[in-house]
């Protein structure tokens, strides 16, 4: 029994990864929770009652898609495109700059998936006005998202599913992750600038329109604005972060719409709604390996290990989940480290180094985070694509030192 389910579990996730005749990932996600519950290895109401875990991650992600496809449609992200090409002066380097400075603001204070689904197509719009090769300030999308994604407790839902009901305070968090924050933010900085030097080198075209701001425009910056506010608000009163998201995206989307009287029909066909059952898949795949014990078994281990040594288990853990992470996603690895934690009554440290492994983990492959996988369906959408082998090359050269900065910053202040 417990052999078929890490069978399942492994292949239903292989196939996430690799997408086999580019089969969505969501398929591959659902099948493997699919035959975990027809075969008996998971009761129903088990698989139901995981599957109801991830409502607030759902509506997260409801309220985000829909803030960005509006935006979309009403010609925001054409806007900020161009606002952005001629402040870069026709430097190269100036607009990757500015596209991270940006992309570090909006993972910090809306989430990286935000980063992911909102900003991935306003930089696609900046390069194609800039007549520069796109995917460089592409990879900045990608790769930010992930490693600014713990500078507060919103940066990343990860970190909500991590720390459950025993999120620190918001003090006490910068306490923590401010330092090792900044040191993974500027390493993935330096990394991509030695990576792209030669793109960056190249000059860009400056002296473009600036467009109009429509009144729809106009609206969705002030829902993606008040959906910040929203969120910071929901964090610092401890509340889930899930339903204000999609109330906020919601209430924006039907304004815009009824101001425009349009229906809602458009909107809706624009938003890629495989990502919701690509989460409810996994949420249950983790209930599958948490049935096999195999959970408990991790917790007691790194229990009896931080009793040896915090320091080396709070160094090792965080390595090891960060490597996880590109295996199964982090957000089912973070469901797993977070029943550990529970199960385990683990030290501050070693919890701490297992976030920072949550959340810069990922950016070694392209299906290490959800954020990464919204950013590989946002790109697509636009007609780019970046193969695995790709991705893992540039993310071989940014994810160890973030990694290792960040965690000896955690450690060794």
């Amino acid at each position: 029994m417990i052999l078929c389910t890490c069978l399942i579990v492994v292949l239903a996730t292989a196939g996430v990864i690799i997408r086999p005749w580019r089969i969505p990932e969501a398929i591959w996600a659902v099948l493997g929770a699919l035959l975990l519950t027809l075969t008996g290895l998971i009761p129903w109401h088990d698989a139901i009652a995981a599957v109801g875990r991830g409502g607030d991650v759902y509506l997260f992600l409801i309220g985000m898609m829909l803030l960005s496809e509006v935006a979309r449609r009403e010609g925001l992200f054409d806007w900020l495109a161009a606002f952005a090409v001629r402040h870069a002066r026709g430097s190269s380097r100036k607009l990757f700059l500015l596209i991270y400075g940006v992309g570090t603001i909006v993972t910090a204070f809306l989430s990286n998936d935000a980063t992911a689904v909102v900003m991935t197509p306003a930089v696609f719009a900046a390069a194609r006005a800039a007549r520069a090769e796109p995917l460089p300030y592409l990879f900045v999308c990608a790769f930010i998202a992930n490693a600014a994604s713990f500078l507060l407790p919103i940066s990343n839902p990860a970190n909500l599913v991590l720390y459950g009901n025993h999120m620190p305070p918001l003090l006490a968090w910068l306490a923590h992750f401010l330092l090792p924050s900044a040191l993974a933010i500027g390493a993935t900085l330096g990394a991509l600038l030695i990576i792209e030097r030669k793109h960056l080198a190249a000059p860009i075209q400056s002296e473009i329109p600036q467009p109009v701001l429509s009144p729809g425009g106009l609206a969705a910056a002030i829902g993606i604005l008040l959906t910040a506010v929203v969120l910071l608000t929901a964090s610092a009163a401890d509340r889930p972060l899930g339903l204000p998201t999609a109330i906020a995206g919601g209430l924006t989307t039907a304004f815009v719409l009824w101001r425009k009287r349009e229906a809602p029909w458009g909107v809706l066909r624009g938003v890629s709604w495989l990502v919701l059952p690509l989460v409810a898949g996994l949420f249950v795949l983790v209930e599958g390996l948490r049935q096999t014990g195999a959970l408990a078994a991790l917790a007691t281990w790194l229990h009896h290990a931080a009793d040896h040594s915090v320091q080396t288990t709070a160094w090792g853990s965080g390595i090891v989940l960060a490597l996880v992470c590109n295996i199964m996603n982090n957000l089912p690895a973070g469901l797993i480290a977070s029943s550990t934690i529970a199960a385990g009554h683990l030290p501050q440290s070693v919890t701490d180094s297992l976030l920072i492994g949550v959340d810069i983990g990922p950016n070694l492959s392209i299906t290490g985070s959800l954020a990464t996988i919204l950013w590989l369906t946002a790109i697509r959408r636009e007609g780019e694509d970046v193969t695995f082998k790709t991705f893992l090359l540039r993310g071989a050269l940014v994810m160890p030192p973030a990694l290792l900065l960040a965690l000896a910053g955690l450690l060794l202040q």
